[in-house]
């Protein structure tokens, strides 16, 4: 994977992003432990680098069909803190106005579908949009999100078939985070990782470790190339460890204390400050620099979140329909 040239500016920016999104995340789980949230939480932090590597670099014309641990995308992709805040707080500024929490929303002018909780639903309506993009004859791509749970569901294998059979610009990224719920990866799968099958179905199928920020991001760049020169869809499965529960409330004791111990100690956002440390881009006055701007972001999405008012009732029966 030669060739991919990041400029400094660039790699101080996908840092920015990093951590906004475990900032950000955080906040959410000390909000929820104070009850002011409603609903469940699921937490993305140990994950943030596939987010932010394969959303990074994407035009504002394509789209990504994300999942409910990909806050990170949704940030990437163009929302906005206070209003991604107000969303998950349920409130009237957020992308669903109050008609739903967290990450149940999107904003298609922004190239964000909006995710479902049948995971795996997603990835035949990404399909949808890549098709019409063909149709149109338009170089926009998709990238559709989905974990090794989702792998297993149906909508899963028929939407990668009719990706390939249409040559489809589609990216499908696999967050293999090893436990579907409390369910271990070997219960599941009789092979050694999801990637193996894009070979039945015609198409790419890559392995990467999904803690190195710039692999994942080589990796997705790679795929999308390849899907604007219309050579088809390509699955990306990103290995990684989610460090909480399947949601807050969850203790995941179905997990072992050495597991937990051992994915945290490659946390990837240490991982590419090392790389940074190393090309003379960041030292501790600018990782201090760059934890007081997140900081005071979150602390304005927060006040933004608590200042926008609650929907009305009536307002719940506005956008059922298309206009």
């Amino acid at each position: 994977m030669r060739g991919l040239q990041l400029t400094d500016d660039q790699l101080r920016e996908m840092y920015d992003w990093l951590r906004l999104s475990r900032a950000f995340e955080e906040r959410l789980a000390l909000l929820n432990r104070q009850g002011k949230l409603m609903g469940g939480i699921y937490s993305g932090i140990g994950q943030e680098a596939i987010t932010v590597g394969t959303v990074y670099g994407l035009r504002r014309e394509d789209f990504i069909c994300p999942l409910h641990r990909d806050l990170g995308a949704f940030l990437v992709k163009g929302v906005a803190p206070g209003v991604l805040m107000a969303q998950v707080f349920g409130k009237r500024d957020g992308l669903s106005r109050g008609k739903d929490s967290y990450l149940h929303a999107g904003d298609t002018t922004l190239g964000i579908f909006g995710n479902t909780s049948m995971l795996g639903s997603n990835l035949p309506v990404a399909c949808g949009l890549a098709y019409g993009f063909k149709l149109r004859r338009q170089d926009h791509v998709v990238l559709a999100y989905f974990g090794e749970g989702a792998a297993n569901y149906g909508d899963v294998h028929e939407a990668m078939n009719f990706a390939a059979v249409n040559r489809l610009a589609l990216v499908f990224v696999c967050e293999n985070n090893l436990y579907a719920y409390s369910t271990p990866f070997e219960k599941a799968f009789a092979i050694p990782e999801v990637a193996v099958r894009a070979q039945a179905y015609g198409f790419p199928g890559v392995d990467v470790y999904g803690n190195d920020l710039l692999r994942v991001h080589r990796v997705a760049q790679e795929a999308i190339t390849r899907a604007r020169r219309g050579q088809g869809p390509t699955l990306i499965e990103c290995k990684t460890f989610r460090w909480h529960g399947h949601s807050e409330h969850d203790r995941a004791s179905y997990r072992t204390q050495e597991e937990l111990i051992e994915w945290r100690a490659r946390d990837p956002i240490p991982q590419f400050e090392r790389y940074l440390e190393e090309k003379g881009l960041i030292d501790e006055a600018g990782r201090r620099e760059v934890t007081a701007r997140v900081e005071r972001k979150i602390d304005e999405a927060v006040a933004f979140a608590e200042a926008s008012p609650w929907p009305e009732g009536p307002e719940a029966l506005e956008h059922v329909y298309a206009d």
